[in-house]
């Protein structure tokens, strides 16, 4: 009777085991990309470029708000940021100065000064994974659309638990 007790453990923590790895998004496998919040994106993304031998990147201003379908705290936010991006191998570097209030990037610029804010991922399964990451502690705080509409973005609130704030990012068409 011991063994087969013994034994049913064995087999009922190896089908745990083996049942986790499919509930996880596979996009959650490569970080895609990590932000710095900073005052002055000119600046620092002039920096940024001399370190890496390269030419400053263009800067771009997000759409606002409004336009993207931007919530901040589950509210309709109206916040933008000035933005510059750097390709380093596949990983982006995002330099972000937030314009207006009710962003994560302003809260995390006032609450925390300038530092990296963010890491993030390309999900298959949006949905699916906020509600998995959700359910680990870490709400929704932030989420829109890309400028071009091509896309949904979703931060969870997960400075706490592990450091750092999780995005998702999830292109249209892909599930």
């Amino acid at each position: 009777m011991k063994t087969l007790c013994v034994s049913m453990l064995i087999v009922c923590s190896t089908a745990v085991a083996l049942q986790a790895p499919a509930e996880i998004d596979p996009g959650m496998q490569n970080i895609v990309q990590v932000a710095i919040v900073c005052r002055d994106v000119e600046a620092t993304s002039k920096r940024w470029a001399a370190l890496l031998g390269v030419n400053p990147p263009a800067i771009h201003t997000t759409r606002p708000g409004g336009e993207v379908k931007m919530t901040f705290h589950g509210r309709p936010a109206t916040g933008q940021a000035k933005i510059a991006f750097f390709r380093i191998g596949q990983l982006g570097l995002e330099i972000m100065e937030p314009l207006g209030p009710d962003t994560s990037w302003r809260e995390y610029l006032d609450k925390n000064g300038e530092g990296v804010q963010h890491i993030a991922f390309r999900v298959q399964d949006l949905e699916g994974t906020v509600k998995r990451v959700a359910g680990m502690g870490m709400p929704v705080s932030h989420q829109g659309r890309f400028d071009a509409d091509t896309g949904s973005y979703t931060y969870l609130d997960s400075k706490a638990l592990l450091g750092v704030t999780l995005e998702l990012l999830h292109p249209d068409g892909k599930k």
